[in-house]
């Protein structure tokens, strides 16, 4: 696709400028122009994507942080995913997050800290997110799945920090593409010790029982205690 076509359906693009498109578009049955214009957005925004990363010129292998925004900086977690952002940054990797407070800003001021590369995909958000103090680069999504996308895309590498809806959303859509093919076998790690408790027996002990995922989709999870067990995954894989 050339510039000029691309010029086109920018201009063309009203939706994605308007604040709460992806809830506009959610919202229900629309004609077939908004749909039309719908999928316009989403085609640029992937593109302001795959931009920005290309002039973020990054060399450095990835490793996509996710967690919790509402971990305040004197908790355990926020203390845990600093050290592991700047761990990461020591052994030569760049960090993502998806760039809000809490979890990933914890991530992103341990790796920048450590003189690491620091990389932020955040949300527009009506509370809660916005990006935090310690990107080096950052580029800002109206739409969630195109930003999910642009944290699985450029990683080598996921670690799973406590959180809620949002990551445990980001951690499964991570695990289903791995375990359908749809993306290479990277390492998913799994930190925060009693947090995951539950769930790691909900996968054990329902899922696999019930026979919805097979005994082996289960060894696509690694758990970390430490951050240099979860250094060491990665290095490994």
């Amino acid at each position: 696709m050339n510039n000029e076509t691309i010029n086109t359906l920018r201009r063309y693009s009203l939706l994605g400028k308007i604040e709460g498109a992806e809830k506009t578009f959610l919202c229900g049955r629309q004609s077939r122009e908004l749909d039309l214009e719908s999928a316009v957005n989403f085609f640029l925004e992937f593109l302001q994507g795959f931009e920005s990363f290309e002039s973020f010129d990054v060399k450095l292998p990835c490793v996509t942080v996710f967690g919790s925004a509402r971990f305040s900086s004197d908790h355990c977690y926020y203390r845990l995913s600093r050290e592991l952002g700047s761990a990461l940054a020591k052994a030569g990797y760049a960090v993502i997050t998806g760039g809000g407070p809490g979890i990933m800003e914890a991530a992103n001021r341990g790796a920048k800290e450590a003189g690491g590369l620091s990389l932020g995909c955040s949300i527009k958000l009506p509370h809660e997110q916005s990006p935090n103090a310690y990107l080096d680069k950052f580029i800002e999504f109206e739409h969630f799945f195109v930003r999910k996308v642009m944290l699985v895309k450029h990683s080598s590498a996921f670690v799973i920090m406590p959180g809620g809806f949002g990551t445990l959303d980001e951690a499964f859509e991570v695990l289903t593409l791995i375990q359908t093919g749809k993306l290479e076998r990277f390492p998913i790690i799994m930190m925060g010790g009693e947090f995951w408790g539950h769930l790691q027996y909900f996968i054990q002990e329902t899922m696999v029982e019930a026979r919805v995922i097979s005994p082996r989709d289960v060894n696509l999870i690694h758990h970390a205690d430490t951050v240099d067990e979860a250094i060491r995954i990665i290095q490994q894989a």
